[in-house]
């Protein structure tokens, strides 16, 4: 059993856990204890490489059970794919655990240009987590049908990757585990993408080039948007220049024009990582990500929990989709 902590602390702890790419080492960390204190329902691995033996940290509802056929959140965390482990999205996969989800923190190979750990090998991790998901289930209790996938920074990165990125060549090398009984490969296309504060462009203009070299074009969340994506909500501070908001605005623009919902939410002189500074602004993204999820059918209207920012009753408001 895990323990269960009130939401104003799951919030701050959101807070540390989705950090900048290149400054979260700086970064002040004073709630790190809080997430130290929870403890995953189990775990289960998902993938193994070499003798790495890669984890989805599972934080399960009350009274869950293996016939239930529950909705998934699955939390990937940052570290501009260099740094940062599961356990600082515990905080997050346990809160949606607690309103009826299955919550998941990932845990993949991060870059490691000595042993030869690419960028590409995260995104491929966060793709094979995805088809296990679909893959098993019926042994999970999760519907493979209501499957939500959520990153910040980087690991927005590698969220958005299971929806896109097809086109990159050797995307999907993929092993017998990862197809369904007759051969066919199993999607790793989530049925809804959340993303806070991204890496969305990874071009010269956006963030990680360098570090993933001749394939970043391929790579590019930005530059890979076509039709028949899943609804996606991006969270983003105009005045973040680790990842610049820019890129968010285009990446908006082009998912909607391909005939996308994609809804951004844009905070005013935001900097990367900006909800960190106020809880206010955290349980602001946390009901409208709570939303979201009810809008697209996801989660069911009752299952949002009553939170310090929403316990008159009200419901959050809807912020409308900028012009283009």
């Amino acid at each position: 059993m895990h323990c269960r902590l009130t939401v104003p602390y799951l919030l701050a702890s959101f807070a540390f856990a989705i950090s900048a790419p290149t400054a979260s080492a700086q970064a002040p960390r004073p709630l790190e204890p809080i997430a130290a204190k929870l403890q995953p329902t189990r775990t289960v691995v998902y993938k193994t490489v070499g003798t790495r033996r890669l984890n989805l940290h599972i934080f399960e509802p009350t009274g869950h059970q293996p016939g239930d056929r529950r909705p998934v959140y699955m939390a990937i965390h940052g570290g501009g794919w260099t740094g940062g482990n599961a356990r600082k999205f515990y905080p997050l996969a346990d809160h949606f655990a607690k309103i009826g989800m299955l919550g998941i923190s990932l845990e993949y190979r991060l870059m490691k240009p000595q042993t030869g750990t690419t960028v590409l090998d995260c995104v491929k991790d966060a793709r094979s987590a995805v088809r296990y998901l679909r893959r098993h289930a019926r042994d999970l209790g999760i519907d493979p049908k209501r499957i939500a996938v959520a990153g910040g920074s980087a690991g927005g990165h590698l969220a958005a990757g299971t929806a896109l990125f097809d086109r990159c060549p050797t995307i999907d090398h993929v092993t017998a585990n990862e197809r369904t009984a007759d051969g066919a490969l199993i999607s790793c296309r989530p049925n809804l993408l959340i993303l806070y504060y991204p890496v969305i462009d990874t071009s010269a203009n956006g963030y990680g080039q360098q570090k993933i070299g001749k394939l970043w074009q391929e790579l590019s969340p930005v530059d890979q948007v076509t039709a028949n994506r899943p609804p996606t909500i991006v969270f983003h501070g105009t005045a973040d220049t680790v990842t610049p908001f820019s890129g968010a605005t285009l990446f908006q623009k082009r998912m909607t024009r391909a005939g996308n919902t994609c809804q951004l939410i844009s905070h005013k002189d935001g900097e990367h990582g900006y909800l960190i500074f106020d809880l206010k602004l955290f349980q602001q993204a946390m009901d409208r990500t709570h939303a979201f999820l009810q809008t697209h059918h996801i989660t069911r209207p009752s299952a949002t929990p009553t939170s310090p920012a929403n316990s008159n009753g009200t419901t959050p408001a809807t912020v409308p989709r900028p012009a283009e």
